[in-house]
């Protein structure tokens, strides 16, 4: 079987399970291939996500590391099983590994929480705010259609028969970004409130009269499976993106959503009658903002 060119998240991410799962165990890369009938340097492709592993193969190996969590081993299968492909296939001459990565964590996703600064989150943008940023000079984006066309297609999660629940703490500071004239900003605010009326969205806004916190923690995106051991936290920086998946780290990320969700206004809603509003809210700071532009 030959070795890929191209590691994806998903395929990096069975590997290091595998790889700490054997570590956990306290058994060389040659003890475990050995107990299983394989060669060392074959384990060691399948761990860095090289070479895919059957899954008979990968139920032995878990057995061979006392894996009992049977639902864990069944994500497992499931996440090796996977073909990787969906309505991102389409664009793989167009987009980077990470877009095509992103995609497919989204894709996966039942819960996802995502906390941004400075930019309306991705899957909330309108197609000219969008544009807007694409275009930004300093940016210098080749292939900003289909960018665009990439970023909408991903926006369909949200209109979809299972969609995951989508947390959204935005910081006022994004609201004020001038991404586009004052039209662009009034149809991004009314597409923020649009979105919340979605049972399965909540949006809060972190007001600039709260603490520094959310400055400290900056933007990222937290993406939970049907089995939450298998999350995975991404970091979006101008060179390139950082996965988190070590059980630690995923536990720091859900303490700070959480802390950012306490300090944040209440979540846009819109059912309230406006008498029924006995405090600020997320929703009433966009409607001032609405009425500045």
């Amino acid at each position: 079987m030959g070795l890929r060119s191209n590691v994806s998240e998903r395929q990096r991410r069975l590997g290091f399970e595998l790889k700490q799962l054997r570590e956990q165990a306290g058994l060389s890369a040659g003890e475990a291939s050995e107990r299983i009938g394989m060669s060392r340097g074959q384990l060691s492709h399948i761990e860095l996500g090289r070479t895919s592993i059957l899954t008979d193969r990968l139920r032995a190996l878990c057995d061979v590391y006392g894996c009992a969590d049977e639902p864990y081993v069944t994500a497992l299968v499931a996440m090796s099983e996977a073909s990787g492909r969906g309505w991102w296939s389409a664009h793989r001459k167009h987009r980077g590994p990470g877009a095509l990565d992103l995609a497919e964590l989204e894709s996966g996703a039942v819960s996802i929480r995502t906390h941004e600064p400075l930019f309306i989150p991705g899957l909330f943008q309108t197609a000219d705010y969008a544009r807007a940023i694409f275009t930004s000079p300093k940016l210098g984006l080749d292939n900003i259609e289909e960018g665009l066309q990439f970023r909408m297609e991903r926006q369909r999660i949200l209109t979809r028969d299972d969609p995951p629940s989508v947390h959204a703490v935005i910081h006022e500071a994004a609201l004020h970004m001038r991404f586009g004239d004052s039209d662009v900003v009034r149809e991004q605010l009314l597409r923020l409130v649009e979105l919340a009326r979605l049972p399965h969205v909540t949006i809060q806004i972190y007001p600039f009269s709260a603490q520094a916190y959310a400055a400290l923690s900056g933007n990222f995106a937290h993406f939970v499976p049907d089995n939450a051991k298998l999350g995975t936290v991404l970091l979006e920086a101008p060179l390139g993106s950082s996965y988190l998946t070590h059980e630690h780290q995923l536990l720091e990320y859900r303490v700070l959503f959480d802390r950012l969700t306490e300090s944040a206004l209440p979540p846009i809603d819109v059912s309230l009658a406006p008498e029924a509003r006995s405090v600020k809210d997320s929703l009433a700071l966009i409607q001032h903002l609405l009425y500045t532009l």
